[in-house]
């Protein structure tokens, strides 16, 4: 009983913070605060524990929130509940840095877990004698370098928003395909030339082709997902300039009579993942951000379905540590850090052990875990944690269990 109210207050915690990221969001009462924030804060019941649960575990450098999850509870998306977060823990969580004990306490049938220092703002890297943020020392929820790639490529964008991007033009030799040290021109669209909107946005990002991406069971286009080619360092805006070349030639008639041309932008092929051409699109460059969330099970019921896959090889189906998209998005309430369970859907056979061919459906099959690290408007990208067999387009993703 008391595991049931420990999981349901954690709901309510959740319900709270999606609302407060801007997700759907639904009522709760000032009671039901109280409640979830009293229960949240006790910990997790001892049956939730891994087997061999430490009683510390000191933080190394490449461990992941996950990993370490993982060590001291059966179900590591209770996350929350070990730490006894309260709501705001969970949208803005503590960081936790190599070097670090975590301690494991047990009372009263509960257990939490605690540091054994405060999240100081530096700390002295000796023998060097400077001191540096922790920031970027803090270790990842899961690893950065299986998701990398999907930060900043590729990117899902309503069709409207490439077709009005800046488009490449030509290169300065009149290549076809362009390298990386190559000087590139680029204009805006008709009507708005290429300028950068503000004085430090030098770097953007060059994509083509967006490909629709579709709802396995409506086949509704949710988004368009456009390839990342690499980035370009602009050095000069798109100018215009007047057809009448000379001061003198200024008031002839022919010369007010001229259409106004334009001398293009003028770019530096800076990173290429992919060759370059005329026609593909920018778009700017966004800040760098500190990616960091909690892992946590969704406060609301939550039926998704695989929507495309992406995996290094020629298989059609995804497997542990591969990326997938999935039919919601942060208009469903996703957030990163949420925690699903991959389902695969049962198949339809014959039956023909009688004699006859009855059709049989067969059952669903919990396949794994999955977690949300990028949320858009309907489509949300998900890494595979754990899998048992292949994640096919139109799988199942659901509450975990």
């Amino acid at each position: 009983m008391k595991a049931i109210a420990s999981t349901c207050a954690l709901s309510i915690v959740a319900a709270v913070c999606a609302g407060n990221a801007g997700a759907q969001s639904h009522p709760v009462t000032a009671q039901q605060q109280a409640i979830a924030q009293q229960v949240a804060q006790q910990g997790v019941p001892l049956s939730a524990l891994a087997a061999n649960a430490p009683d510390s575990y000191t933080v190394r450098k490449g461990d992941t929130l996950w990993r370490i999850s993982g060590l001291f509870l059966r179900q590591p998306w209770r996350w929350p509940e070990l730490w006894g977060m309260n709501m705001q823990a969970i949208a803005n969580p503590h960081r936790i840095y190599p070097g670090q004990t975590l301690y494991l306490e047990r009372s009263g049938g509960y257990a939490r877990l605690r540091t054994s220092r405060s999240g100081n703002e530096t700390v002295k890297l000796s023998p060097r004698v400077r001191s540096e943020s922790l920031a970027d020392l803090a270790i990842p929820t899961i690893q950065m370098h299986l998701i990398e790639p999907f930060l900043a490529e590729p990117l899902i964008v309503q069709e409207l928003t490439l077709q009005q991007a800046p488009r490449l033009i030509a290169s300065a030799d009149e290549r076809l395909l362009m390298s990386p040290g190559d000087e590139v021109y680029a204009r805006g669209p008709t009507g708005q030339p290429f300028v950068a909107l503000d004085d430090d946005q030098r770097l953007y990002r060059v994509f083509r082709d967006a490909k629709p991406l579709k709802d396995p069971l409506t086949q509704e286009v949710l988004g368009y997902e456009a390839q990342y080619l690499g980035k370009v360092e602009l050095q000069a805006p798109e100018t215009p300039v007047s057809a009448a070349a000379t001061p003198e030639a200024a008031n002839t008639e022919t010369a007010k009579a001229a259409e106004l041309a334009y001398t293009p932008a003028i770019l530096h092929v800076a990173q290429v993942k992919e060759e370059m051409r005329p026609g593909d699109r920018l778009l700017p460059e966004p800040p760098r951000q500190y990616h960091s969330f909690t892992p946590h099970a969704p406060a609301d019921p939550v039926e998704a379905r695989v929507v495309s896959l992406y995996t290094s090889n020629a298989l059609r189906y995804g497997t542990e540590n591969q990326v997938v998209s999935i039919n919601k998005g942060e208009v469903d309430g996703m957030e990163p850090g949420m925690v699903l369970s991959l389902i695969s859907q049962g198949r339809q056979m014959l039956d023909k052990t009688e004699g006859r061919k009855d059709k049989v459906q067969l059952p669903d099959q919990a396949n794994g875990t999955g977690m949300v690290f990028r949320v858009f408007d309907r489509i949300s990208y998900v890494l595979v944690m754990d899998v048992r067999r292949g994640v096919l387009v139109g799988d199942k993703l659901i509450n975990p269990q």
